[in-house]
């Protein structure tokens, strides 16, 4: 889901625009504004189109709701998507029922709008009126449902293939969708009459090769994310560094800890407050690993009011204090970082201090903020994950407050 200001909301759900959107309508119409429904027909066409691909995002957006999901819009360059985040388990039949809800809908008011501009079946003597809202509606719906990704009919049949083989349902599905676009590709390389038609084969094999890109990227950056934290748990549990990866460090607690034991407690003080406020990014993991008499032994070695840095080592600060269960000063210290740079993880902090000290408004109040700005995925790790949170989960408002 995307993190960016929304340009407006409908029936409650953000839609993002991007400048590609508006650039594809533009493309629509000035290539039909030639034929022989000239100018108008083209914009009509344009309009039509813009309008059913919102409408198709809404109805994938509708059905996510339905589930409890939440879930917003984006349009872009030749596709809008509804990018959801379920609050539960689904089912694979309800993950066909939202990739469905998107042409179907689209189909069906497409349908209503031709029958009610005079149009019928079967079709005969179409007026370009008509014939715009046929395209813009059912004929782009059913377009949607061929069963190849990224279109819905590939969506809901990898659904299907994942019955039969859970774990390689997305590996079948792209080799499949590539199996066929290239085919396509080449019986129309070979016909005159649909050479023109290619660059749509092109568009789906163009997004499958991005998401194997993404997935890829994905897999290596979690990978190296994992193999940082093993490296930082296992330093504390044997004082061995031998295990971090190229261009990473042990965390500055860990070492502030090592001056520590070794009865160097000025130094210990001045690696953190150094690290805290040192301006280059941050290359170690947090001291999630570390244990809480160490952590508390550290903690006093900082100066008073507690030095501010970069949002990481604030956002490791706090999440130090909030283990140690001074929730008074995780709050303070976390509202006034927030204050300093909006950063949403701090404001699940301070939600989590306020919950732990049963203010349950200043709670809700800090994740609404927090879910603002905040991307659905890691917001929902975050609260998941926060042991402050377990008497709030089963009230409606907490729930609300995380839809932003």
């Amino acid at each position: 889901m995307s993190s960016s200001r929304a340009a407006f909301r409908l029936l409650g759900f953000p839609v993002h625009v991007g400048a590609g959107f508006w650039t594809f309508m533009l493309l629509i119409a000035l290539t039909n504004s030639g034929g022989v429904g000239g100018f108008q027909y083209a914009v009509l066409l344009a309009v039509l189109i813009a309008l059913f691909t919102l409408v198709h995002e809404l109805g994938h957006a509708l059905a996510a709701r339905a589930t409890g999901a939440e879930a917003e819009i984006t349009l872009t360059f030749m596709a809008g998507y509804a990018s959801f985040v379920p609050t539960r388990h689904l089912s694979r039949w309800e993950r066909v029922g939202i990739s469905f809800a998107g042409p179907g809908v689209q189909i069906a008011l497409g349908t209503v709008l031709f029958l009610a501009l005079g149009g019928g079946f079967p079709l005969q003597n179409v007026t370009h009126t008509q014939f715009a809202a046929l395209l813009a509606g059912p004929l782009i719906g059913l377009f949607n449902l061929i069963p190849i990704l990224p279109f819905d009919g590939g969506n809901i049949l990898e659904q299907l293939v994942d019955v039969i083989t859970p774990r390689h349902s997305r590996r079948i599905m792209i080799g499949f969708t590539i199996v066929v676009c290239v085919a396509a590709i080449a019986a129309m390389a070979f016909n005159p009459a649909l050479r023109g038609l290619i660059i749509f084969v092109i568009f789906p094999l163009l997004a499958v090769v991005q998401m194997i890109t993404a997935d890829k990227n994905h897999a290596t950056e979690t990978s190296a994310k994992q193999t940082l934290a093993r490296a930082e748990a296992l330093a504390w549990a044997t004082g061995d560094v031998g295990h971090f990866p190229v261009g990473t460090v042990p965390s500055p607690w860990f070492r502030a800890s090592q001056q520590l034991s070794g009865g160097h407690s000025v130094v210990a003080g001045q690696l953190l407050v150094e690290e805290i406020r040192h301006p280059s990014e941050a290359m170690w993991w947090p001291p999630d690993a570390a244990p809480l008499r160490t952590l508390a032994e550290l903690v006093q070695l900082l100066p008073r009011p507690l030095p501010h840095g970069r949002p990481f080592d604030d956002f490791v600060l706090s999440g130090v204090l909030l283990r140690l269960g001074e929730y008074q000063d995780a709050a303070a210290f976390a509202a006034e970082s927030y204050g300093n740079g909006r950063q949403p993880m701090l404001a699940v902090h301070v939600a989590r201090a306020a919950a732990a000290l049963g203010d349950r408004n200043t709670a809700i109040a800090w994740l609404r903020a927090a879910a603002t700005n905040a991307p659905p995925q890691t917001l929902h790790a975050a609260i998941d994950s926060a042991p402050e949170f377990a008497s709030m989960r089963d009230d409606p408002e907490f729930a609300d407050a995380l839809t932003g």
